[in-house]
């Protein structure tokens, strides 16, 4: 069981490190106490839209949900089953409409948005189990549903659409600083959302990745780790492309620059056996990591877990980001290339290489560390005056087969849900 899934993606690190940064150097506050977030619905679709502001008070570590006002209540404990979680739902805007929403500063989380049906929370006595629809039992599963992640704090906000566990629904995010100009990211081309599911399904022992409804709702794709979690996609498919990347250095060296505005800070590394050492420029060895499987490159964890130092853990980060987009053995100064050379070759990461294919600025969070070389769908400003999700046409995609609840378009066996910490 995977707890504390990297929920936040690049957000994470800056959210655990936040608490500190405040108590050794307190920022003057930039931006208003309670920053406008405001939904656009732009769907096209006729349901009800159901949001929900989740997330950790980065100040005392408390996990809570904030009401549409702006006030951060902590949750309270559960119990053991899980017992459901209070309805902390906003209604979200209909089809053409905005909801406006305040979302208080030192608040780091997520903004979910569902449609028809409200989703499921649950409470333990130390945590929350979100919702995780590829995991067997979880009453989530049949919703369309997805969400964005965010910090805000005394060094403004930052926030992302995510495609790190499933591709869902289409959605953009923006901000709009002091000077009024606005920054968009994570909006899908006209079409977008049938050309990545088609994709998918186009590319041979991909298809299970594709979650439908009954009354033909194509609900998500998956990505590939969560698939091949739950047995609808190949466990192993990138071992040979592994193994020849991490081959490659026993004959040759791989250079890592992982700090962009620090190019002076490098590290070698070469194979051995299974083994890939790293040493610095003085020849000392630093870090050592050995051969990961294809579920370590999916999660970027296992062999490459990038703890949160300044050595091993960019090192890690590079690595696996170099496997997701194939890149690594055929460009051996990391982070390397350019997103024409990303995803070439027949064993790659397609459900990523499709979803960045298909967004108006190419970017994209199609893997947790996409964020190296900056291919994300996330937007900061230092001095934010207001944010936005617009929920975008989804367009239409062919229905899968119908069957009872989701299925998906190959069947396998399920994981369980996340749990949260109650800090």
């Amino acid at each position: 069981m995977r707890t504390r899934t990297k929920w936040l993606s690049a957000l994470a690190a800056l959210a655990a490190t936040a608490s500190a940064v405040i108590a050794t150097a307190p920022a003057q506050a930039i931006g208003p106490e309670l920053l406008p977030l405001t939904v656009t619905n732009n769907s096209g679709r006729s349901e009800a839209v159901h949001l929900y502001v989740l997330g950790t008070d980065i100040r005392s570590g408390r996990l809570g949900y904030v009401n549409q006002a702006g006030a951060f209540t902590p949750w309270s404990p559960g119990g053991n089953p899980p017992t459901p979680a209070p309805d902390v739902s906003i209604a979200g805007p209909g089809q053409g409409g905005t909801t406006t929403l305040q979302v208080p500063r030192f608040i780091s989380g997520r903004v979910y948005m569902s449609f028809g049906e409200k989703l499921k929370f649950f409470l333990t006595p130390d945590g929350l189990v979100q919702p995780a629809p590829w995991a067997g039992g979880d009453p989530n599963s049949g919703i369309l549903f997805d969400w964005s992640e965010f910090t805000y704090n005394d060094a403004g906000l930052w926030l992302n659409s995510s495609q790190v566990d499933m591709f869902a629904v289409p959605h953009a995010v923006t901000v709009t600083g002091a000077s009024g100009a606005t920054k968009k990211t994570g909006e899908l081309k006209s079409g977008g959302r049938d050309a990545v599911i088609n994709g998918i399904r186009g590319q041979a022992g991909w298809g299970g990745s594709v979650v439908s409804r009954s009354d033909g709702t194509v609900l998500r794709v998956l990505a590939p780790g969560k698939a091949a979690d739950v047995g609808n996609f190949d466990r192993n498919y990138l071992d040979p492309y592994i193994t020849e990347a991490w081959d490659a250095y026993a004959g040759k060296t791989l250079t890592v620059q992982p700090f962009g505005d620090r190019p002076d800070v490098k590290y070698f590394g070469r194979t051995s056996g299974a083994t890939m050492n790293f040493t610095d420029s003085t020849g000392k060895q630093v870090a050592s990591f050995a051969k990961p499987s294809t579920a370590n490159v999916w999660g970027c964890d296992g062999a490459l877990q990038a703890p949160n130092d300044q050595v091993v853990g960019p090192i890690a980060r590079t690595l696996c980001a170099a496997l997701h987009r194939s890149t690594l053995g055929r460009i051996d100064t990391q982070p390397g290339g350019g997103p024409a050379d990303f995803y070439q070759g027949a064993i790659t990461n397609h459900y990523s290489r499709l979803v960045h294919q298909n967004m108006v600025d190419g970017k994209a969070y199609g893997f947790a560390f996409d964020d190296v070389q900056a291919q994300e769908s996330l937007v900061h400003d230092g001095d934010p005056r207001s944010a936005g999700i617009v929920l975008t046409p989804f367009g239409g995609a062919a229905p899968a087969s119908a069957a009872s609840g989701a299925v998906s378009d190959s069947s396998g066996e399920v994981v369980p849900n996340w749990n949260f910490a109650l800090a």
